[in-house]
């Protein structure tokens, strides 16, 4: 059986540009479930199942996030996609690389004796993911509202790794940004940014006042009383992992103009996002 560097499997756009980043440093590459990129159709090999993938490859790279609803991640409804099935193929000294791997998983591939590298968890890459998940939520927010950025009043909601870089593009937009925080600490760094601030208690308040909402936060904060608040000609657009910040029966019931934006890297910025992600693999194999 012949045996590869890595093994591609699932994920999105990122992923399968990364079979490019690894071809043209001479690793050799098996991919499963993973988009066709048409420069490499005639170079790539393909698996015909997931274990052939897992069980030829000693590292093997999947997408943000590697889960998801108990299955391996991607664009392709394959029936072996089952992370019962990926785990069943895992051995002692292969490393498995993914974003935002579940405490459960990680913990069984512990006990398998396999590596885990999560890409959420490195600082440096997680923030060169927010950058194209900020540029991504910004290109929602013009494609989906009849107004501009530019003197607008625009609310960010967090003030972490994705919540920063996006309040800084914005401002560099020329919005008014504020950021809606619980933290101390959060609205400090944006106040010393040059940002107006909002404490979350006070949002319900204060709402109304905002034309675009953009929430980073992976708790629903955006309760019903306080969407009932909102301005109906506002946008929300939600970038946080699942399950999100917005109740979505509420925002429904009242009609409201809500987009959750997840992996917006994989679509607005793929390939610059491959190779980020590549060579964090490729420095550790």
């Amino acid at each position: 059986m012949k045996q590869y560097d890595i093994a591609l499997i699932g994920g999105d756009a990122r992923t399968a540009h990364m079979l490019s980043c690894f071809m043209e440093h001479n690793y050799s590459v098996i991919c499963y479930g993973i988009e066709k990129i048409a420069k490499n159709d005639g170079l790539a090999v393909y698996a015909d199942s997931l274990p052939e993938a897992v069980e030829q490859s000693r590292n093997i790279v999947g997408g943000i996030p590697l889960v998801k609803c108990g299955k391996i991640s991607g664009t392709q409804d394959l029936p072996d996609m089952e992370v019962t099935v990926f785990t069943s193929c895992l051995r002692t000294g292969k490393a498995v690389f993914g974003g935002m791997l579940p405490a459960e998983f990680m913990e069984q591939c512990r006990e398998q004796r396999v590596i885990c590298h999560d890409f959420m968890q490195d600082e440096a890459l997680a923030v060169f993911n927010a950058v194209a998940t900020a540029e991504g939520a910004i290109l929602k927010a013009l494609k989906h509202k009849d107004t501009n950025i530019h003197g607008s009043h625009s609310l960010v909601i967090g003030y972490g790794r994705c919540g920063s870089v996006l309040a800084d593009k914005l401002k560099g937009l020329n919005a008014f940004v504020t950021v809606c925080s619980r933290s101390e600490v959060e609205l400090a760094k944006a106040a010393a940014a040059g940002l107006n601030i909002l404490h979350l208690n006070n949002l319900k308040e204060k709402i109304h006042l905002y034309e675009y909402i953009y929430n980073t936060v992976p708790a629903v904060l955006l309760t019903g009383d306080i969407l009932v608040e909102l301005d109906r000609e506002a946008l929300v657009i939600d970038i946080a992992s699942n399950p999100g910040g917005i109740d979505k029966a509420a925002a429904c019931k009242l009609n409201l103009h809500c987009l959750h934006c997840l992996g917006l890297p994989g679509k607005y910025a793929p390939k610059i996002s491959a190779k980020g992600l590549a060579d964090f693999v490729m420095q550790r194999i």
